[in-house]
């Protein structure tokens, strides 16, 4: 009869969602309710010399660090933690003469098979149980697997995983891997599952990887509440559930709820795990969730688009996360379309030395409806409205730079493809005053790279206006609904972000107050004065 472990991963895979910042006394608390819980197997964090360990992160530099938070709590279950390949010497490595951590995850790429292979069979040497970690599965072929597993044999590791990276690999394909393993590894070596949730496969896939007729011993990865990267992970509460029910194991599921309530929660409404569709598409491409957060966080595009550019990738560039490339190739996108240059001196004459009223979409705008009417009304004065259409006065222009509004607004008919428009590159507009290139106007400060309101304030200053006086430039919230007038999208972002963002903002009005003169008419968190 097979046995199948639970290794739950929560502080490693889940600290991808925080940081590894979980706090020293709630790395305890989860530790401690695994052990309670009867965990098999508890992965503690990273092994990794790219940080400096804090006794508030999961992430160490040095093994006794490490021990130092196994040995309080240690007493049925196994302690391992993961080493991604390159990041821990090999000679730093101690011997493991205590055998207060168990075992080491060795996580590696395909291109670094064979000298990831040569480090494991090293680490196994110093005492350490092996658990053979083999990133994005799903890109092996058979014969490149095969090959793997040949080499596997030689050293004979306590576990080799199957690793659905990207929460892509459906039944068909996890069973593949699995009958490859099964039938060409050593009996003596354990066969591991770690699953993402993108597709949602997470739990069917355990299921049928614990049916499976077999008399190897199997290792289901998990993590509680499913807390991990991008759309989580098997949720271990969920598995061991299912173990008990199902096949008569003993797993407390008490002390897994606790945690929930007690760490988690909290966790989860700051720094949400999930399905989402970004999170879909880059299982459905094959893609490094981290590109789907990237390009879901700047919150200009349609799924449609994000769609697109995982198509226009190459294949050797989905697997690892590439921020300068995703960066250019995001920038190429709204780069897309031709500005029209010749237009801009006759734009330039219309705008030089007038006051121009930017209406952005801030709720102060429903409270101050008459201000800006009456700040509309003077013949010298330009109306400009950001990325909607303002209801209350006929606006001069609505400036488009967020493809996503300007696509939402069509589909509404909201009267949009009426007005003069001023729209940067990506925007398919039909009838415009002016098409301006994205990347000439975007700002330089990632945090605000496509801050609509910013672009434009850049783009009066270069037609040479007298002034301008804002409205609805409110500066943002951790409460999402009190960021957007009724008409508006919400802007869901943790707080840490929000603070650096109107941090930012606040510092470029107040560079842009430097060459032309800026009024606020409505409230707003912003301090230009300092």
């Amino acid at each position: 009869m097979n046995r199948i472990y639970v290794l739950d991963c929560t502080l490693r895979d889940g600290g991808y969602c925080n940081e590894w910042n979980f706090g020293e006394k709630n790395i305890q608390y989860i530790l401690a309710g695994l052990e309670q819980a009867n965990a098999d197997i508890i992965e503690c964090g990273f092994l990794t010399k790219k940080v400096k360990h804090t006794p508030a992160i999961s992430k160490f530099d040095t093994f006794e660090q490490l021990k130092e938070v196994i040995t309080p709590i240690k007493k049925y279950s196994q302690y391992v933690a993961m080493i991604n390949y390159g990041e821990y010497p090999i000679e730093e490595i101690p011997e493991n003469t205590d055998g207060i951590i168990d075992g080491l995850r060795i996580a590696f790429h395909k291109k670094d098979v064979d000298g990831a292979l040569e480090y494991c069979r090293k680490v196994q040497e110093k005492g350490y149980k092996v658990f053979v970690q083999a990133m994005v599965s799903i890109n092996y072929t058979d014969a490149e697997f095969l090959r793997m597993i040949d080499k596997v044999n030689e050293f004979k590791p306590f576990a080799m995983y199957i690793v659905d990276s990207f929460g892509s690999m459906e039944k068909k394909q996890l069973m593949r891997f699995f009958y490859l393993s099964d039938n060409n590894l050593d009996n003596d070596i354990n066969v591991g599952f770690h699953s993402h949730n993108n597709l949602q496969f997470a739990y069917s896939n355990a299921q049928t990887l614990i049916e499976m007729n077999t008399d190897r011993n199997l290792i289901l990865d998990s993590s509680i509440m499913g807390m991990g990267r991008g759309a989580g992970n098997l949720n271990t509460e969920l598995i061991v559930k299912y173990l008990n029910e199902k096949y008569g194991e003993h797993y407390r599921i008490t002390p897994l709820l606790n945690v929930i309530d007690e760490v988690l929660e909290l966790l989860y409404k700051e720094n949400y795990w999930g399905y989402s569709l970004p999170n879909y598409l880059s299982a459905k491409h094959n893609c490094h969730p981290n590109y789907a957060n990237f390009l879901s966080k700047k919150e200009t595009l349609t799924v449609e688009n994000i769609n697109k550019i995982f198509e226009s990738m190459p294949m050797e560039k989905r697997c690892d996360f590439d921020r300068a490339y995703i960066e250019q190739v995001y920038n190429d996108f709204m780069e897309q379309g031709n500005s029209r240059a010749a237009q801009y001196e006759m734009l330039k004459s219309k705008f030089m030395g007038k006051t121009v009223l930017l209406i952005a979409s801030g709720q102060s705008i429903d409270s101050n409806a008459d201000k800006i009417a009456s700040a509309a009304k003077d013949a010298d004065t330009i109306s400009i409205s950001v990325n909607f259409l303002y209801p209350d006065i006929d606006v001069d222009y609505v400036f488009m730079s967020n493809l996503k509004r300007y696509q939402e607004m069509m589909n509404a008919d909201t009267g949009l493809s009426n007005t003069k428009v001023i729209a940067v590159s990506n925007i398919p507009v039909d009838s415009y005053s002016l098409k301006v290139s994205y990347n000439e106007y975007k700002m330089s400060i990632p945090e605000i790279s496509d801050n609509s309101g910013l672009m434009l304030i850049k783009l009066l200053i270069r037609l040479g206006v007298s002034k301008v006086i804002i409205a609805g430039m409110d500066g943002y919230t951790d409460d999402e609904k009190k960021n957007y007038t009724s008409y508006q999208l919400s802007f869901a972002k943790k707080k840490d972000e929000i603070k650096q963002i109107n941090t930012c903002i606040e510092n470029t009005l107040r560079d842009y107050k430097k060459v032309v003169d800026i009024e606020f008419i409505t409230p707003t968190i912003y301090n230009t004065d300092k």
